[in-house]
């Protein structure tokens, strides 16, 4: 069994290499979530960890990216008590599990043998826009109802629950992907991407 964590500290990369290298997994690390994005995309794993708050990529954006390519790759999502709130909206989202550091050896290898097995029983998303016109009413609310925007900064998935959307569509405007939206819909309008460019300005996830 292979593993990747994702994380900018280096005692939490060492403690769970640690821990999973007992349990028989090999374990990758990497500090730098731009590097560890890469590699997740690159490799094949049983099992990746990242941080949720991270310096340039963060854990939503890896979620989103590594769903994408590896729909069936279970993703745990390491928080710390601050950011418990965007750890339980990452599973809405399609996380796997969440684990609060600091974290005691039987905690992580639970959460690692739960996420590997509930991933086998389940049938990944699809990862396509299939609520085109949800996602522009989205996007066209966001442009104007600035209470909206800040549930949607805030609450993240929670502030979607109204709407049909699949967890793939929601990630994608909850973390501003212009690119992937129009790949999917057509061009926007520069009212529809006025909520993007504003996430994307925002502090990293």
């Amino acid at each position: 069994m292979r593993a990747l964590v994702i994380d900018d500290e280096q005692i939490v990369l060492d403690s769970v290499r640690k821990i999973l290298s007992g349990e028989g997994f090999e374990v990758d690390t990497s500090i730098d979530s731009r590097q560890g994005l890469d590699t997740a995309l690159e490799k094949e794993y049983d099992v990746v960890l990242s941080d949720i708050r991270m310096p340039y990529i963060g854990g939503m954006r890896i979620l989103r990216d590594l769903r994408r390519s590896r729909p069936s790759c279970p993703v745990i999502i390491i928080t710390g008590y601050a950011t418990v709130k965007s750890a339980v909206q990452a599973m809405k989202l399609g996380a796997n599990d969440y684990i609060e550091k600091p974290f005691t050896p039987e905690e992580l290898i639970a959460a690692v043998d739960k996420a590997i097995n509930a991933q086998k029983r389940k049938s990944p998303e699809v990862q396509e826009i299939i609520h085109k016109e949800t996602v522009i009413k989205v996007l066209e609310r966001a442009a104007h109802d600035t209470d909206f925007v800040s549930r949607l900064f805030y609450d993240s998935a929670d502030a979607l629950e109204e709407y049909d959307l699949t967890g793939p569509e929601k990630l994608a405007i909850l973390t501003g992907d212009i690119p992937w939206i129009e790949e999917h819909v057509g061009s926007l309008t520069p009212t529809q991407k006025r909520w993007l460019e504003q996430r994307l300005s925002m502090e990293i996830w």
